[in-house]
């Protein structure tokens, strides 16, 4: 079961730019515990996707959380994310949160690698690629 993690700041790095790992689209991050926060200009550029009003990305497709600092996105009943289709694909792709797309590069949770399939680029590239390539986030492991 993950703990519940919440995305940390890139620090100035371009989310693009030199990343570490490469996603597979195993789906183990879309069927973990816990939250995926979404901000209301996060639900407006779903709602657009999916040709809906923000209200009805917000009554179908979000909860409040526990703590009720804000909204998540709500689960199936498998636990996976409501919007993960088939094949491990996101219905959402074009409008992801910005906590979904910063996983695991700028932000991640101790023992994270157990479950996630991502490709780990630096550990590929040997170790004298790694001397070109910057540092791993300070908080790598680091539940938030």
């Amino acid at each position: 079961m993950k703990p519940d993690a919440s995305p940390v700041e890139t620090g100035g790095h371009d989310p693009e730019a030199a990343l570490r790992y490469r996603c597979t689209r195993c789906g183990a991050c879309c069927r973990w515990d816990g939250y995926v926060r979404v901000s209301d200009e996060e639900i407006a550029r779903i709602a657009a996707l999916l040709d809906l009003t923000p209200e009805a990305v917000r009554r179908d497709y979000t909860r409040l959380t526990h703590d009720r600092a804000g909204l998540s996105l709500t689960e199936k009943p498998d636990g996976s994310c409501v919007f993960l289709a088939d094949g491990n694909v996101c219905r959402i792709q074009d409008a992801k949160p910005r906590q979904c797309k910063l996983f695991p590069n700028f932000w991640n949770f101790s023992g994270f690698r157990r479950w996630c399939r991502c490709l780990d680029t630096w550990e590929q590239a040997g170790p004298e690629a790694n001397e070109t390539n910057p540092p791993a986030p300070p908080d790598e492991g680091a539940s938030s």
